[in-house]
């Protein structure tokens, strides 16, 4: 037994804290290096794209600046895996550069210890992701949406999904009508058990119609099987009974909450209640198991980092191989975008869009470093 414990390549895989602490530290101070400056950059970069598109708008400089604030959270978010990636480029390469890493793998150190500090902290910040940062985000960047629709866009939204079903809330020439549906088809549009609520005026409530279903048509909705009701009367059936109607199958689908204005944690009870009104949540689903992937996809940058800096190089080619590295992994995002497309697209399944550019650079970056660490 303490032969096995002395063996010499079980010492080498011990990790020293003092060497996991230096490596860590430097990793971590290049990644907040970095982070300042991108949302530096994005927060710039926000506000004169806001301010060029609020110019014709009734909208000061104090709305442009709370809407870019609500905003940076979530493109932070969106750029976290580059932040990563140029934080492990610079960190391996003032290794490589200072000979520290030729000192620690002439003393019998592995790769794979200077590299687990900053896989751990690369974890740890996909983990802080996910479950602090998603969160906000969605909060913030859902109250974007909706001073953006006022704003901007100059609407409002019209439609919410709950457990008591979907709600449309709809405007006329005669006032406005709320609608609740126990669940929908979306392809034809149409809603299944529909209560209407009637106001006219300051929401003066003036009438309810129960109809079996309701189907919508261009200018307005045909609800079928329907008993109106009226305050102070008697209800009356109808086997159809029209109500005026803006609304288009469009308009209404692109009301729903985006995936991105809902919290992690959020997302499977918001998914579970969208199928059971009847909607498609492949959406949200690819935004879950995305979320998911984070941690494994940050960790697949660290190694994407490694392989190309980790190497000692000649002089004059160092400036290459990051800029190799940059590429790659805007290559790597890319293509993520191309495999998400086919999951909203359900050309692939959900669980393999979300995992697979994750999962294929991470295989990769192991493949290589192991070819690397052999030779």
């Amino acid at each position: 037994m303490t032969a096995i414990v002395s063996d010499p390549l079980i010492r080498r895989l011990r990790l020293s804290p003092t060497l996991s602490a230096y490596v860590a530290r430097q990793y971590t101070t290049w990644f907040l290096a970095y982070f300042a400056g991108l949302v530096g950059i994005i927060l710039l970069v926000s506000t004169v794209d806001l301010l060029d598109r609020l110019a014709t708008k009734d909208a000061s400089l104090g709305i442009v600046i709370r809407m870019v604030i609500l905003k940076l959270p979530y493109l932070s978010q969106e750029v976290m895996p580059f932040t990563v990636l140029f934080a492990g480029l610079s960190c391996f390469w003032k290794l490589t550069r200072t000979h520290e890493l030729v000192i620690t793998r002439a003393a019998g150190i592995s790769v794979w210890q200077v590299l687990l500090p900053v896989l751990g902290v690369a974890m740890l910040v996909g983990i802080l992701t996910v479950s602090l940062l998603n969160p906000l985000a969605s909060i913030l960047l859902g109250r974007f949406e909706q001073m953006e629709a006022k704003y901007i866009r100059n609407q409002a939204s019209t439609l919410a999904v709950s457990s008591t079903g979907v709600w449309l809330r709809q405007a006329d020439a005669t006032g406005q009508s709320v609608i609740n549906a126990r669940r929908a088809t979306p392809e034809p549009l149409v809603l299944h058990d529909v209560i209407v609520f009637q106001f006219e005026d300051q929401d003066r409530f003036v009438g309810r119609i129960d109809a079996a279903r309701a189907v919508l048509e261009p200018g307005r909705w045909v609800l079928f099987d329907a008993w109106q009701t009226r305050p102070g009367s008697r209800a009356e059936f109808a086997e159809r009974v029209e109500v005026p109607s803006s609304l288009t199958r469009e308009k209404i689908l692109d009301s729903f909450a985006p995936p991105e204005t809902i919290s992690f944690w959020s997302l499977p009870g918001f998914i579970k209640v969208l199928t059971k009104a009847g909607f498609s949540a492949v959406r949200h689903k690819l935004q879950f198991h995305r979320l998911l992937a984070t941690p494994v996809l940050l960790i697949a940058m660290v190694l994407l980092a490694a392989t190309f800096s980790l190497r000692p190089q000649r002089r004059g080619r160092v400036a290459l191989v990051i800029l190799s590295g940059v590429l790659a992994g805007f290559l790597l995002y890319f293509l993520s975008n191309f495999v998400f497309a086919l999951g909203l697209s359900a050309r692939i399944p959900v669980v393999l869009a979300a995992w697979t550019p994750a999962g294929v650079s991470m295989m990769l970056g192991v493949a290589t470093l192991l070819h690397l660490e052999d030779g």
